[in-house]
Formats: C-alpha cells, sequence, structure tokens
C-alpha cells in the first residue's frame, strides 16, 4: 500500500512511524520535516499528504502534529479526504470501519510506540463497514465536499 506521511516537527515518533510503516511492507512518501526541503508548517504538509489520496497517488496517509488536531483539520479540508484523529486503537478500529476513514491523524506528544503500534494494527486490520447505515453516513459526508463553498 503507499502511504503518504507528514510531519510538522522532527520529533522521534514520526520517524518510528515511517519505518513502522516501511517494516509492514507499505511504501511511504514523506512531507513536511520528514523531507529535505519540504514545507514542514502543519497546515502545508497535511494537505500535501491528504492531496496524494485525494489525487490518487497515495492509498492512505497518515497526518503528525503536536495535538494531531491542527493535522486532522488541514487534512479534511481536502475534497474525498475523512481524517481522524486517533490516540488509540478502538477509535482507529471505529474510524476505518464506521467512517472509512482514509486519513490517520496522529499526536506527536500523545502517540508513544507501544500505542503508536496498536493504533497501526487496529487500523490496518478494520474493514469498512457494509452496513446499510454507515454507507450512508459516509456517503453525506462525501455529498458535503460536492457543496463546499471555496472563498
Amino acid at each position: 500500500m503507499r502511504i503518504s506521511v507528514s510531519s510538522d516537527m522532527d520529533e522521534p515518533v514520526a520517524h518510528l512511524l515511517v519505518e513502522e510503516l516501511r517494516r509492514r511492507g507499505h511504501e511511504v512518501c514523506e512531507h513536511g520535516a520528514l523531507r529535505a526541503g519540504s514545507d514542514p508548517q502543519w497546515a502545508v504538509c497535511s494537505e500535501a499528504a491528504a492531496r496524494d489520496v485525494a489525487d490518487g497517488a497515495a492509498d492512505q496517509a497518515v497526518v503528525c502534529c503536536w495535538t494531531g488536531t491542527g493535522a486532522s483539520i488541514a487534512a479534511n479540508k481536502v475534497a474525498g479526504v475523512r481524517a481522524a484523529l486517533c490516540t488509540d486503537a478502538y477509535t482507529a478500529d471505529g474510524a476505518r470501519r464506521w467512517n472509512d476513514a482514509n486519513v490517520l491523524a496522529l499526536s506527536l506528544r500523545l502517540t508513544s510506540e507501544p500505542v503508536l503500534k496498536e493504533i497501526l494494527d487496529a487500523w490496518f486490520a478494520a474493514e469498512p463497514s457494509q452496513d446499510a447505515e454507515d454507507l450512508q453516513n459516509v456517503a453525506r459526508v462525501g455529498r458535503l465536499d460536492a457543496t463546499r463553498t471555496v472563498s
């Protein structure tokens, strides 16, 4: 799987994330502080990783900033992206299962190595729900992209 990863800070957990994704056999494209010459601002690098997903250059993305909030907000502004800020495995599972999230947002401050691995395990093990209600909700979110106005 092709996964774009962004981080606004050169933090050990961001490097661990990239290493862990590669260890799991994923092709990783780095943005922000993870790639020399790339703009590390959270809004810029999170958008870049999310846009990779929206444009089909990546299957999924993981966006990181100190709290994970800014990265998730920026990623969610890209049409077609459903980013979820996950601080534990249960939330990661639900984000994939019920929300068909295609971008994982992580906090550089709160995510330890064991928690990171648990979140990734849950994220990659979960399959999007085929329940009619869940599908309707995801479709409704998709329609919100079409009604978004640009200023």
